[in-house]
Parts: structure tokens; sequence; C-alpha cells
């Protein structure tokens, strides 16, 4: 494709991301879709100079003020992600003198909202809970996520899929916490290769993967995945019970649970029951009042702990919209515990970053719910074979960060129900 039009088609692609009315994959995808011809490294270039400039969306826009013609195309030369050689030859004289001027600006010399690329009420609250680490988790969350891969352990170890990924020339390595993940290097086509094809692997972050260690659940018990979405912990949760008792997928949106249908089939279980509920206090959950060993809820939530993979959430939520949020995590909280039989374990997680969405929601249900004991977050995972455990909590919590831990940010809190 000839330089100005791949150019051109990117600051098209930008231009309909950055009106933010839609997931920013869903409009890429629409848009490949709508662009079929389109070569692999021109999709690369496109998809990767769209995130950059969504990851830092303040400082090119603070950048591209100095430059002519559209914002887009400014924003897309700036943060362009193909070949420097392949740009070049799209700008005329003017656009390759201003864009050598940018970047020669020393970026430490930009203004904090350019620096930080948060919206101020995101970058508050992240300064008040965060504190000296701020800089530390901004610098974090504006690189890519890498691929994380959980071995199903129902057919194949995970040494086995090292070695098998070796064979292909893939750089891999074991995740430093989670007893079944993988790390890879770059982003090859993993759903082409056989080790995804007949189920051995699934694309799921390391801190999701611990959720499922820390919920333990026991062959041969009743067990809920209360928002299993397209059912990555579901799948993880029916591998740790070896395929036995009685995996419950309940969610509201009958389209994300088609998602786990091709996921199920690949993984062999025969013991996860996906459902689609009406709302928290549906009848099926009434029925199920009282009967269930272990319950995981991975509430609905902002999100912002995964902004390394999804940058447009930080642009799309609000205040207001966290708001609504706690309280529709506090309603599915409470109706999920209602499923627990005495001694069952309860955990909520989320992969918000923020207090409001995590401690202030444990603490309200531990508060309203005496019944429910709480268990410390680093003796679960101990027990669930994970290392180093004590790294990865804050208090009774787990708390990830990628920062710290290279994973995307969760909090998960846990209980057991008490009485006879």
């Amino acid at each position: 494709m000839h330089p100005n039009a791949l150019l051109d088609l990117t600051t098209d692609l930008l231009r309909q991301v950055l009106k933010l009315e839609s997931p920013a994959d869903a409009v890429v995808s629409a848009f490949f879709r709508k662009h079929r011809s389109l070569g692999p490294r021109e999709r690369h270039t496109l998809a990767e100079t769209t995130y950059t400039v969504l990851r830092q969306r303040y400082r090119w826009s603070h950048l591209a003020q100095s430059g002519s013609g559209a914002l887009e195309r400014r924003m897309a030369i700036l943060a362009w992600q193909g070949s420097e050689t392949f740009l070049r030859s799209a700008l005329g004289p003017h656009e390759q003198a201003w864009l050598q001027d940018v970047a020669a600006l020393d970026p430490a010399r930009l203004p904090d909202k350019a620096r930080h690329n948060l919206p101020d009420w995101l970058a508050s609250a992240l300064r008040q809970e965060i504190g000296d680490d701020f800089w530390a988790l901004v610098a974090a969350m504006e690189q890519p996520a890498p691929l994380d891969l959980r071995v199903n352990l129902l057919k194949a170890r995970r040494e086995e899929v090292l070695q098998a990924l070796a064979e292909q020339s893939l750089l891999a390595e074991p995740t430093p916490w989670s007893p079944w993940g993988v790390r890879l290097q770059g982003k090859p086509a993993l759903q082409k290769m056989p080790l995804f094809e007949q189920g051995h692997v699934e694309v799921q972050d390391e801190g999701s993967q611990l959720l499922a260690a820390l919920l333990q659940p026991r062959r041969g018990e009743m067990v809920v995945d209360f928002c299993a979405g397209a059912g990555g912990k579901t799948l993880a949760l029916g591998a740790v019970m070896r395929n036995t008792g009685r995996l419950y997928a309940f969610d509201v949106s009958g389209h994300r649970l088609d998602g786990l249908k091709p996921r199920l089939a690949r993984s062999g279980l025969s013991n996860v029951y996906p459902a689609q509920i009406a709302h928290e206090r549906d009848d099926r959950i009434k029925r199920l009042s009282g009967k269930i060993d272990r319950v995981l809820v991975d509430a609905p939530c902002s999100g912002l702990g995964t902004l390394r993979r999804n940058p447009d959430l930080k642009w799309r939520q609000s205040p207001e919209a966290l708001a609504e949020l706690q309280v529709k995590q506090t309603a599915i909280l409470a109706s999920a515990a209602r499923l627990l039989k005495p001694g069952g374990r309860l955990v909520y997680a989320t992969c918000s970053l923020l207090a409001r969405e995590n401690e202030d929601v444990a603490a309200a249900f531990s508060a309203a719910h005496p019944g429910f004991q709480p268990l410390s977050a680093a003796q679960a995972l101990q027990a669930a074979g994970v290392e180093r455990a004590d790294e990865l909590v804050s208090g009774p919590y787990l708390k990830t960060r990628p920062h710290r831990h290279h994973m995307d940010g969760f909090f998960a809190a846990v209980w057991e129900r008490q009485g006879g």
C-alpha cells in the first residue's frame, strides 16, 4: 500500500476511535472487516498506532497543536508505530521538519497532564491512593501488556507447553506466580497453533488466573462463577476441579456466554453449566440458595486495571459511572453470598485500581454480613501452591499492580460463611 494511503487510513481509524462511542477493540475490528485487503504488517501499524494514541492521548494532542492539517493526522504521525522510512515518504517537507522539531523536545518538560495522560479525576484518585508509586504506575500502564497463557491441566503440563513453544522458536517462560501460567514474548498467531486449537492453552492474564487459586475449588464440589462473561475464569475453575462436581457459569449477557461455547469445547470440560440470568435475584439463584460450596464474583467494574490492554477505558469512564458501578457491585455481592452453604468460600474480585470499587465494597459487605469471616488472601494463595504470595497482597486482600507485578491490576477479597 502507498504510504499516503496507509497514513490516510490510520487518520480515518483514529477519527472513529477517538469518538469514544464504542470500545476501541470493537471499532478496530470493524474497520479491519471493512478493509479486508490490508496485510498483517499494515494491520499491525494501524492498530498499534491507534492504541499508542489512546495510551498517550493528551501528550500527542498537546504536541500536535504546533502542526497543521487534521488533528488526527498529526497525532497519527507523532504516534506512528510502523516503519519510520515508510512514514517519512508520506510526509511533505514542512511535516518532516515539524516532526523533527517535535522529536527534539524534552518529554520531562511537558505539562503533567501530557505526561500522565489521565483524566483529571482519575489522576487525582490514583495520586491519592498510589502515592509515590504514581509515576511508576503511569509508565507501566502506557506499555503494551504481555501475552499470558493458562495451561489447561486436563490436557497438558506447563513444562510440555513450554517445550512445544520452544520447538516453534517462540520465547516463553513460566509466569512468576500462577502455577499454570506461561508468558510469551511478542504476539504470535496463537489461534492457528495446535496448542490452542486442541485446548492445551487459553489466553488469560496471570492476575486473572490467581482468582481461581483464591477460590480453590475442590473435586466434586458445587461452584458458581457468578459473572462468568466469556468464561475465562470458569475454564480455569473447571480445570482445578479436574472436571468433577458441578460448575455453574452465570451471566446476564447471553451474547457473552455464547463466547464460552467454543472455548468450552476445546477445553474438554463436561462439568460446566452456562446459564443466562435476568439479574442478580433471578429464580435460578434462589433455587440454589445455601447449596453452593464456592462462589466467585468477578464483578462488573471500571476495568481500570487493564489499561495496558484497553487504554480507551480511561477516557470512557467517569466518577458518575463509578458510583453506579459501586451500587451494582454491592448488590451483586450480597445476592451471590446467599448461594453459599456454611463453610463455603466467597471471592469478590475486580480488575480496578480504585478503592471505591475494591476495599470500600469489601468493607461494606463485611459490616453488613457478620456471618461471613474475612480470610487472608496470602494464606489462600499459599494453600493453592502460589509461591511468594505475600508479595501480591495488601492486608487481607489480593492487590496486583502492573508496575510491581507485571500483570493487570486485580483486587480480590475472600470470606468464609460461618454457621452450622
